[in-house]
């Protein structure tokens, strides 16, 4: 499912024809976080490396810091969880999904977790492994204490 299709409020669509990138509204420079959980996401070669179940938010600075993406596993059973930097991402308006620039079996060994054992996403040390990983520069502001 895309985000024009979880769009309940009509934030994407221009009023008056009915078209995509109304330059008067939203999107997709602003865009609606609900909307985007359960977007498609491929890498550069077309392959699909699953859909966002998550958007991580960090509240002291009011930043995007991770996508939740599941990847692997059939109907829900065994797939594997992984926290994507939001700068890693990129969204291709055209085909309505995001495109993360990594190989499909670079990411089957990327760090990753299971969805009842969530990781710490506000320890600075996981953080930084996650942004190494993905060659993105720290996503977390300070650390919570």
């Amino acid at each position: 499912m895309n985000y024009e299709e979880r769009d309940t409020y009509g934030i994407y669509k221009n009023k008056v024809s009915g078209e995509l990138n109304n330059p008067q509204g939203p999107g997709p420079q602003l865009m609606g976080a609900d909307t985007l959980s359960g977007n498609d996401v491929f890498n550069k070669n077309g392959d699909d490396l699953g859909d966002i179940k998550e958007i991580m938010l960090d509240m002291r600075s009011g930043r995007v810091c991770y996508a939740v993406l599941a990847f692997g596993g059939f109907l829900g059973m065994g797939e594997k969880l992984f926290a994507v930097p939001w700068s890693a991402l990129t969204l291709d308006t055209e085909n309505k999904r995001f495109v993360l620039d990594v190989a499909k079996d670079r990411l089957d060994q990327a760090p990753g977790f299971d969805k009842d054992n969530w990781p710490d996403m506000a320890d600075a040390a996981w953080a930084k492994k996650i942004d190494a990983y993905y060659g993105t520069s720290a996503a977390l502001s300070e650390p919570y204490v």
